[in-house]
């Protein structure tokens, strides 16, 4: 488990702009049974989740004129209940993080894996992010 103060700023990046922490399987179960689309930032100390992930998806949920409902958040390598319920719920995908999942009505809808986001800009990111609101998003 990462220590609290390598992690705690990462979080604080998303938190600070609107993003729900889930730290436990029965938030990640309840958040999953709310109507309505969900998205969910798998963060990590990666330098991908750094460079481009977070404000990939922070530079969508600003520029996009639709938007998910809900908007959370769990760190891989330190809220590892969250991260491993969340982990069944994105099957048949491989761990991954950073990942980005956008979940409707609880169903998977759309997911960004690690591959997906590293060496690419935040701006592409974005793109894609603000393609599946547009497409899942009332």
């Amino acid at each position: 488990m990462y220590p609290v103060e390598i992690v705690q700023p990462m979080k604080e990046e998303l938190t600070e702009n609107g993003f729900s922490e889930i730290v436990s399987k029965e938030e990640v179960e309840n958040q999953l049974k709310q109507e309505g689309t969900t998205l969910v930032m798998i963060n990590s100390v990666c330098g991908c989740s750094a460079g481009s992930a977070r404000p990939g998806v922070l530079m969508a949920v600003a520029n996009s004129k639709k938007k998910p409902e809900h908007l959370t958040t769990s760190f891989a390598g330190f809220d590892t209940e969250a991260i491993q319920t969340w982990r069944k719920h994105l099957l048949p995908y491989p761990p991954s993080s950073p990942a980005i999942a956008l979940f409707k009505n609880g169903e998977l809808v759309h997911f960004i894996e690690r591959h997906q986001i590293e060496g690419r800009p935040a701006q592409m990111i974005a793109h894609n992010l603000i393609s599946a609101f547009d497409q899942y998003c009332d």
